[in-house]
């Protein structure tokens, strides 16, 4: 960036005028080079038409046009500037990260935006903080697992923010075993009250997102006690700190955990630990809609079935399936528009060297993750509806589809967030170096996301309650008890133990029932052969112990046939605008067939094709990566994601990455002094060679 020269003394009239003039042209041709749109000549390449793709990726208009008004609204707005996070302090950061919490729930007020609208502008802030987990955990666990009447005490004051809430579940020693935790709730008849402790150093509640500092109030999982008898994990509302002062209420030892990974990243939100030492809440205190608590101290089990505490889990295991898309765009959005603008080797008689993005290695890595942005986007919709229907189901007591939908979330959350993390990590390593800048975006964006493949269940453990679902349902087949929802497939078990593929060219596999053909087999078989294997074990839960990474294995294969069915169910639907379903069907045919020739040894062995069909699956690959080529930059721009909420340098619109990193470069506190500080200290003695030694 030029500086104006500001001391001029001394100086003659017309070397004064030369140099402001100098300046001034020099800010003229800054300014014409930003408004320059470096990728025009890719955007013209397009095939379809951009407006409708939008609207598709955002699933309706209506849904388009808040997320646009709330993405510009953001990136306006000076309070929500984000481009010095990584240099902040952890308490400028902390202080910042509450400063822009309270700017939006202002403007939120001001404007009377609706919960869609302010969950959306609050996502397009893109700062973790202490209302994620108030309104993504605390108010759902009420709204779940509370009666009407504590929702009428408790969501008022919650929905006003008068009360700030967190989720209090993982401890320092128990995470993903939610029955193991030591946190205990016993009931005092003599008081009418649950006295909540934490007996062990291990019981210590750790991890919760606004926590540390923030939240007023928690819902804490406790093992719930009667007399002598232990009635397993349940929740309570518990007041943390006063609302007078915000002072920790007797009893109660809170802080935050520390600095986590990365530079800004995370660190933003306060997750703490909390410690009880004989906290007293009163009896009606308890979430009480799945089980309560007489005043005579007896434990009752309502007519609500427990597996009610599923719905809650199937709304939050959507959301992050939603988010994982969302996710894997921003990293794929970067990594695509770095990918056209960078030019690396190919100079012939002195002309520009190759776009990288030509490359077909570049395509080859880089494509199948686009392709997985839209999959996981269409497979996120379908979950919306699925949660829709599940609660429609559970309101008329209709509980018969919930572990299956319990089941599909749970793996569909272990895929779609360990495909992401690794995916924008791979787009790190596909903007080469500079990816390694944090004004990239990629390195923050990787720091913030990985934390989705353990929290709200280990992504391994998550997998092989799948597999246990799986398990269960092949047991089941031959009992007249039809497999429902994603294992309808299952039915036809006669059919897909004996179905030979019948590609014979590569355009063949274009064909979406002989991909789906495909995706089914090597899911039955790879189901069926564990179910075999484990049949040969006397105990069970042995045979499960000693198979389970192949039962890992058959678990993602149901997953991205999930995943891939979904996506062309999609694909049935009438989708208006010029060539827009003709792409997705491309990145359809993407992702099943990068899909196929990934895990090219499970379809082989299953016997569900042959080597040569998947060789042909590999060449029709390579055609379509031709086919996206030109299309790419306009796919990504479809995300409609605002050079704010993208964060990054390299993947700015209008592709003037180079003026760009070089202005940010100068932004840097260590470019404040042309002489560092420290440099008389330490630097100027090793140069005099003046360091004292000591002698020994």
């Amino acid at each position: 960036m030029v500086k104006r020269p500001t001391d001029l003394r001394g100086v003659s009239i017309r070397i004064r005028i030369l140099l402001l003039f100098f300046f001034e042209f020099s800010i003229w041709i800054e300014k014409k080079m930003e408004a320059l749109d470096y990728h025009a000549e890719e955007r013209r390449k397009a095939e379809f038409d951009l407006e409708e793709m939008k609207i598709v990726w955002a699933g309706s208009r209506q849904n388009y046009e808040i997320s646009d008004r709330m993405a510009r609204l953001v990136a306006s707005d000076p309070v929500f500037r984000k481009d010095n996070r990584t240099m902040l302090s952890r308490k400028d950061l902390f202080k910042d990260t509450l400063r822009k919490a309270a700017h939006a729930w202002k403007r939120i007020i001001e404007l009377r935006l609706s919960e869609e609208e302010a969950h959306m502008l609050r996502s397009y802030v893109d700062q973790p903080a202490f209302t994620d987990l108030h309104w993504g955990m605390f108010i759902p666990a009420i709204k779940g697992q509370g009666t009407e009447e504590q929702h009428e005490k408790w969501l008022p004051m919650a929905y006003k923010m008068q009360i700030i809430g967190c989720y209090a579940q993982t401890e320092l020693g128990h995470g993903s075993n939610v029955q193991g935790l030591e946190t205990t709730a016993t009931f005092d008849p003599q008081t009418d009250e649950f006295v909540i402790h934490s007996p062990t150093l291990t019981s210590s509640k750790w991890w919760p997102g606004g926590l540390g500092k923030v939240s007023t109030h928690a819902v804490v999982y406790a093992r719930l006690i009667t007399g002598v008898q232990d009635h397993g994990v349940h929740g309570f509302i518990v007041q943390l700190r006063s609302l007078d002062d915000h002072s920790p209420l007797p009893g109660i030892t809170v802080g935050d955990i520390g600095m986590k990974f990365g530079s800004g990243a995370y660190n933003s939100m306060d997750n703490g630990l909390l410690r009880f030492d004989h906290v007293r809440i009163p009896r009606n205190q308890m979430l009480m809609r799945v089980s309560q608590v007489t005043r005579e101290g007896k434990f009752v089990q309502s007519d609500v079935p427990r597996q009610l505490v599923y719905g809650t889990m199937v709304y939050v295991r959507q959301t992050i399936v939603s988010d994982a898309s969302c996710a894997l765009a921003r990293a794929v959005c970067i990594a695509t528009r770095y990918s056209a603008v960078r030019r690396q080797f190919g100079s012939q008689n002195g002309g520009p060297e190759t776009q990288v993005i030509d490359y077909k290695t570049q395509q080859s890595r880089l494509f199948p993750l686009l392709a997985s942005a839209y999959a996981f986007r269409f497979v996120g919709e379908w979950l919306k509806w699925l949660y829709a229907d599940v609660t429609q189901r559970l309101q008329a007591n209709d509980f018969s589809t919930l572990p299956e939908a319990h089941a599909c979330t749970a793996g569909l959350k272990s895929m779609t967030t360990s495909v992401t993390a690794d995916a924008i990590e791979e787009c790190r390593k596909l903007c080469g170096g500079h990816g390694y800048l944090s004004n990239s975006g990629l390195p923050e964006l990787f720091a913030v996301y990985i934390p989705t493949c353990t929290y709200e269940g280990d992504n391994v453990v998550l997998l092989l309650q799948v597999a246990r679902f799986l398990m269960k349902t092949v047991s089941q087949l031959g009992s007249g008890k039809k497999p429902v929802g994603t294992t309808a497939y299952m039915g036809r078990a006669e059919h897909l133990m004996q179905c030979r593929c019948e590609v014979e060219r590569a355009e063949d596999w274009l064909k979406p029932s002989v991909i789906l053909e495909a995706f089914e087999a090597r899911a039955f078989r790879m189901s069926i052969a564990c179910a075999k294997n484990l049949s040969k074990f006397s105990n069970p839960e042995d045979g499960f112990s000693e198979l389970s990474p192949d039962l890992l294995e058959a678990a993602i294969a149901h997953c991205q046939l999930i995943v891939v069915s979904k996506y062309i169910e999609k694909l049935q639907q009438d989708i208006p605008g010029k060539g827009v379903k003709r792409q997705l069907e491309i990145l359809c045919n993407v992702y099943a067939l990068h899909l196929l020739h990934k895990h090219l040894g499970d379809f082989v062995t299953t016997s569900c094709i042959t080597p040569k069909q998947g060789a042909l699956a590999n060449e029709q690959l390579r055609l379509l990566y031709s086919q996206v080529r030109p299309n790419a930059i306009t796919l990504v721009d479809a995300f409609n994601y605002t050079d704010h909420y993208l964060g990054s340098v390299l993947g700015c619109y209008n592709g003037n990455v180079y003026q760009r990193l070089y202005e940010e470069a100068w932004k840097d506190p260590l470019n404040d002094t042309v002489v560092p500080d420290g440099y008389l200290e330490y630097v100027r003695p090793i140069l005099k060679q003046h360091i004292r030694t000591a002698r020994l």
